[in-house]
């Protein structure tokens, strides 16, 4: 249960606008309150994903100016929804498995498969892009196809990630390497009220 005191205002914004979010896009599962003003998820997201029909495919909120390639090829947990900050660009063609409670910063790629060398409308096939729990991938970082990504991992901006990363580590560079290991992770979502009904994966 959120501590902090729920404000009139934020009452209503819930009510109104709120209500229309967790009907539109069943996979978005945040705190009920103190995330984001639901009115201006309805001014960014609702508006341009479901009337303009940018992203229109996607179940989550996408920002109007992410793309996201193959939705259908992604499994994610709850507090995580790929594309949601700017200049986001997430291509799924051999899927991409995001745990709970991700944060992605502005212009993140994440690219699960390279084209083919001898033809460039053939993309190669390869094993999905696994990214864990608790996990921040800084500002213009870009993942490429294959890696794996463990729980409790902060990827510094800029980074390249070509190779795999353990869990409970810092990691930055091009290419990306571990820098130094990772606290645990303190805050318990488990008790955080939603938006709606979810599970912790």
């Amino acid at each position: 249960m959120h501590k902090d005191k729920v404000s009139f205002k934020q009452k209503i914004d819930y009510l109104i606008f709120g209500k229309i979010l967790t009907i539109a896009y069943p996979k978005f599962i945040r705190p009920k309150y103190g995330y984001c003003s639901y009115f201006r998820f309805f001014l960014n997201f609702f508006i341009p994903q479901k009337l303009l029909r940018i992203n229109a495919k996607v179940k989550w909120p996408v920002h109007y100016t992410s793309k996201v390639v193959c939705p259908e090829n992604i499994t994610k947990g709850i507090m995580c929804d790929p594309g949601d900050n700017h200049g986001n660009y997430i291509q799924a063609s051999n899927g991409i498995e995001f745990g709970s409670n991700i944060e992605f910063g502005p212009g993140v790629k994440i690219i699960s498969s390279n084209h083919d060398l001898e033809d460039f409308t053939i993309h190669v096939e390869g094993k999905p892009i696994k990214i864990g729990n608790f996990v921040w991938i800084g500002a213009n970082t870009v993942i490429l196809p294959e890696v794996e990504i463990g729980d409790n991992v902060i990827i510094g901006a800029g980074s390249v990630v070509t190779k795999s990363i353990p869990s409970n580590s810092v990691a930055v560079g091009n290419p990306c390497k571990v820098i130094r290991e990772k606290a645990p992770y303190k805050k318990d979502i488990s008790n955080v009220v939603f938006n709606q009904k979810s599970y912790l994966k």
